[in-house]
């Protein structure tokens, strides 16, 4: 009995020494730069807007020997400058024609953004992750090369990923392995276990309150309350939404577009205008949303 007790105090030692040796290799955000800031002072109505500031051209990207499907970059034509990078991902079943709506709209206020397909609509979180991952060292590249649309149009150190359902625990897994500067997991479902508690990446997550396929009892919410609050985080809950509230065609595009946007403007380009958008207003006045939880200030 001894024998027995002293192996599982040993496992468990080894266990926490692993957990706690992970935790302190969790990548966080890069540092903040001061002139990164692009584009006119936002307004509820011009974030509200189905385009921004900044007109958007795109080009087709053959997913072939790449690690992730045929997807689609969208950037900026009219402004000058290096600019944050943020790839887009869909859910288990589905395309990138159900995520597509975020790269206009993103790239209209002074990203690139790939809009993806993955390998297979099969693929689970974690591949999704991969995925996600491959889609920015693409970018980086492209940005790279003289011959790109995007040559020189991005900074690598700062980055995004958003992604819906498995691409939204996808978008988690990744902030657990590499540097970003800012997440945005929607309805995200990731089953088993995770190391989310040591996630240091800027993390909203849009949840759906009607969600049957990843209920916010079990999925969203416990993500959000399993990001430290030592790292800036948000919470929004679409009222009565299904599982597909935050996609393509759903009247939720508008809203969610002001709270991404100001995300992602607020932790890649780290323009403090963006702040009162995001900690400010009294977000459940808006019908639409039935919860929103914050640690401002950020």
């Amino acid at each position: 009995m001894k024998i027995k007790i002293s192996m599982v105090r040993s496992a468990l030692l080894i266990t926490s020494l692993l957990a706690s040796a992970y935790a302190l290799s969790a990548p966080g955000p890069s540092a903040p730069c001061t002139d990164c800031a692009r584009g006119p002072n936002p307004t509820v109505a011009s974030l509200k807007s189905r385009s921004g500031p900044f007109s958007v051209a795109k080009f087709s990207v053959s997913g072939f020997f790449k690690g992730f499907g045929d997807s689609t970059v969208h950037y900026p034509t009219n402004t000058s400058g290096k600019m944050g990078a943020i790839a887009v991902i869909p859910g288990y079943l589905s395309y990138e024609n159900s995520i597509e709506w975020w790269g206009p709209r993103l790239a209209s206020h002074g990203f690139v953004v790939m809009t993806m397909n993955t390998s297979t609509i099969y693929d689970q979180p974690d591949s999704r992750a991969s995925q996600l991952s491959r889609a920015l060292d693409y970018l980086i590249e492209q940005s790279n090369r003289s011959a790109s649309p995007i040559a020189g149009k991005i900074d690598s150190a700062r980055l995004g990923v958003i992604g819906w359902s498995m691409g939204g625990g996808g978008s988690l897994k990744l902030a657990t392995e590499r540097s970003l500067n800012a997440i945005i997991p929607q309805a995200p479902y990731y089953a088993g276990l995770n190391s989310f508690n040591t996630i240091k990446t800027p993390t909203m997550i849009l949840a759906c309150g009607g969600d049957v396929v990843a209920p916010v009892g079990i999925h969203a919410s416990p993500f959000y309350n399993r990001v430290p609050d030592t790292t800036p985080k948000a919470f929004l809950e679409i009222y009565g939404g299904s599982h597909f509230c935050a996609n393509s065609g759903y009247p939720n595009e508008d809203l969610l577009g002001m709270y991404g946007i100001s995300w992602m403007k607020r932790f890649i380009d780290f323009d403090r205008r963006y702040d009162p958008f995001l900690c400010g207003p009294n977000h459940e006045a808006n019908l639409s949303v039935s919860e929103y939880r914050e640690n401002c200030d950020y």
